[in-house]
């Protein structure tokens, strides 16, 4: 009977190898740590005019801010925007730091809103770190932590698209 390490070293051995090679031949555009370039558009909340990055397809929907180590400035948002109202909700799995999420509904009322949520610690957090509106919405704003107090955004503020 052979010995344990006479199999295992061998099988690390290969498993480095072929872990090493896929990490060689990553394509570019899935190595970049920003490889999705969002559509920019303007909205205007309450007296503040806003840049946004807007994820509108459901591959830019699920990637949104996932990787992204660039934190947003205090004047740029990500809008995720669906194609019907909802009760849409967003997993903060990959998310390098906090947001500020802001539910708005198809007239472009605000209906629900997170303030400093925290990102996943792992994968196994399901429950802590997806978070949900308790209203139907078309759009969910994420910004960094701190924009919803410095634009003065709450429950009920009015969002009007500039350009998209």
């Amino acid at each position: 009977m052979a010995r344990k390490s006479a199999i295992l070293i061998p099988a690390i051995i290969a498993a480095v190898a072929v872990g090493g090679l896929g990490i060689a031949f990553i394509p570019p555009e899935v190595r970049a740590p920003d490889r999705t370039e969002f559509t920019k558009g303007t909205v205007k909340i309450n007296d503040s005019i806003i840049t946004v990055e807007i994820a509108d397809s459901a591959a830019e929907r699920q990637r949104w801010l996932t990787f992204r180590q660039d934190r947003l400035g205090q004047d740029t948002a990500l809008l995720l925007k669906y194609d019907h109202p909802d009760l849409h909700q967003v997993w903060m799995l990959n998310i390098e730091y906090n947001l500020d999420l802001v539910w708005f509904d198809q007239n472009g009322t605000a209906v629900y809103m997170i303030k400093d949520a925290p990102p996943c610690q792992n994968v196994v957090e399901t429950v802590s770190c997806t978070y949900k509106t308790t209203s139907r919405s078309l759009y969910v704003m994420a910004a960094t932590a701190g924009f919803a107090d410095l634009h003065d955004i709450s429950k009920g503020s009015k969002m009007t698209i500039i350009s998209v």
